[in-house]
């Protein structure tokens, strides 16, 4: 099978808006002129990378905690995670290492309806958000958690989402750098003050806004990605 056959590939004009069903919530950012970054490169599959490789979890096992500053902590199954409300959200994916992946649609549960249910307390202005690989973390101030396009997804382009995707559920942040959209998350966790996580450490950038290209911070880092990640290789800004 040649790669223009492959279903996932995506041939021609990426999709856009105005083509999405009725309801879905649309990322401001593809209405943009030119929906690519500065330095980003369109790719037309969606490439495989992480930290670790993909956590050996069975859906039956998967759990999504909630906690740290909230009034009421809690913890979903995943068959409790689809009963919540459901969204889709168009959005564009950019990742670190400078590829972009242009329309896709999202379903999933809302970060806004997760952070409800737990009644975030007025200290927390950060999220941390965990995965299951390898105690692998990424942080993000709530004010972009927040985003009205922002969900913890469990499908993709009307599939679930591979396990090397991030499945069964994964973060999607799409204003920010594809590695603050926690792979294989399993945990929310809401504080007061920033907190570095894994690539952060690493000297990846604190926020990451891939309009203003805030890739690297100011040490040595090895270049990396949880969301989508690099090669290992090191480099300083």
């Amino acid at each position: 099978m040649s790669i223009h056959d492959d279903p996932d590939y995506q041939a021609g004009d990426p999709a856009s808006p105005e083509h999405c069903p009725s309801g879905t919530i649309i990322s401001p950012h593809t209405h943009r002129d030119n929906r690519i970054p500065p330095g980003q490169t369109r790719t037309r599959k969606w490439p495989v990378l992480d930290a670790f490789g993909p956590p050996t979890l069975e859906v039956s096992e998967w759990r999504l905690k909630v906690f740290g500053l909230v009034e009421n902590p809690y913890a979903l199954t995943f068959a409790e995670f689809q009963d919540m409300p459901r969204v889709t959200v168009f959005s564009d994916f950019h990742c670190v290492t400078r590829w972009s992946l242009l329309g896709n649609l999202w379903e999933g549960v809302a970060t806004r309806d997760l952070l409800e249910r737990a009644t975030v307390k007025s200290a927390a202005r950060y999220v941390i958000c965990h995965g299951s690989d390898n105690a692998w973390s990424t942080n993000l101030p709530l004010v972009d958690f927040l985003q009205s396009d922002c969900l913890l997804a469990d499908r993709h382009d009307g599939s679930s989402i591979s396990r090397e995707h991030g499945g069964p559920v994964r973060g999607v942040i799409p204003q920010l750098y594809a590695w603050k959209s926690a792979k294989w998350i399993c945990g929310i966790e809401l504080v007061a003050e920033d907190r570095a996580g894994y690539w952060e450490q690493c000297g990846y950038h604190m926020r990451g806004d891939p309009w203003n290209e805030e890739r690297f911070g100011v040490s040595p880092i090895r270049s990396g990605d949880g969301g989508g990640g690099p090669e290992d290789t090191w480099r300083s800004t």
